[in-house]
């Protein structure tokens, strides 16, 4: 009786040993955040909602309708801070349109974010003194997904954008 506890203990001490070895050694497939990490062209293909009703009328980026942000194509250009995002639907009342954007990676409390001016219209970026936030929840070699906080109805909820490299 002795020698199969000292067996069931053995094999116990070897199953927690091995799991622990396992997940230690696991692969974490997201990317850190960085320019040379997002840098590339993106396209939206998927917006989602929490904490808000699904098809709620809510304008996003100061410009359109968040459904008008679905399949918008965004380039983070190469080693440079301009690139653009291009609208191209034209349903639901959407107007086609390319906004020029300087953007950077901002880090604050552990959370990265990706951040952008509009520009355009002759106008430096330095002289442009509102911009945008938006929580990169994740990030791999093929899609990025955003969080961005809105106010709605008084209270705070969150637009889910889901891009995918093109």
């Amino acid at each position: 009786m002795k020698h199969l506890t000292l067996a069931a203990l053995c094999l116990l001490a070897s199953l927690f040993t091995i799991s622990c070895k396992t997940q230690s050694g696991a692969t974490n497939t997201n990317v850190s955040a960085s320019k040379g990490s997002v840098k590339g062209n993106w396209i939206i293909t998927d917006i989602s909602f929490e904490g808000i009703p699904q098809h709620s009328k809510i304008t996003v980026f100061d410009q359109a309708s968040y459904s008008c942000f679905k399949g918008s194509q965004w380039v983070f250009p190469n080693n440079e801070t301009n690139g653009s995002y291009t609208l191209t639907s034209t349903d639901d009342g959407c107007s086609t349109a390319s906004q020029p954007i300087v953007w950077s990676i901002y880090k604050a409390d552990g959370v990265e974010n990706l951040q952008f001016k509009k520009i355009g219209g002759g106008v430096k970026a330095k002289n442009v003194t509102e911009g945008y936030r938006v929580e990169i929840s994740s990030l791999d070699k093929t899609t990025m997904v955003w969080r961005a906080a809105v106010n709605y109805e008084g209270k705070t909820g969150y637009i889910i954008y889901t891009l995918q490299r093109s």
